[in-house]
């Protein structure tokens, strides 16, 4: 069972998307900073981070770049999933190594499809 993990501190946001990856079939662990986040990395190694970009201490790009930069986790399935939508932004996400980028509100159906999508891609 693929394991994904949410980073977001928003609470409401982590318990809707925790629901949503659960019913998919996914192994689902949280984390609501960027510090928690690569802590439950490197603990428990998931195959995809859900990333908010705005997060206190350390933002979702910082948290991006550090995995990036990492030989150990470089190759991990990232979507990025934010608030902000606009240009600059997504292309920050994607220049850092993002594989997707997606604006809140969202498709449920959408994210799932990407998230098995990037999945099956990843997957040995």
């Amino acid at each position: 069972m693929a394991k994904v993990l949410v980073v977001d501190d928003e609470p409401n946001i982590v318990l809707s998307l925790e629901f949503l990856m659960e019913q998919a079939g996914f192994e689902v662990m949280t984390a609501e900073d960027g510090e928690q986040a690569m802590a439950c990395v490197n603990d428990s190694r998931p195959d995809l981070l859900l990333l908010d970009i705005s997060l206190p201490g350390m933002s979702g790009f910082d948290v991006l770049e550090r995995l990036r930069g990492d030989a150990a986790t470089a190759h991990l399935a990232i979507i990025m999933l934010t608030a902000h939508g606009r240009d600059v932004e997504r292309e920050k996400g994607m220049a850092l190594g993002a594989d997707d980028y997606i604006t809140k509100p969202f498709s449920t159906q959408s994210l799932v499809e990407k998230v098995k999508a990037l999945l099956a891609g990843k997957q040995p």
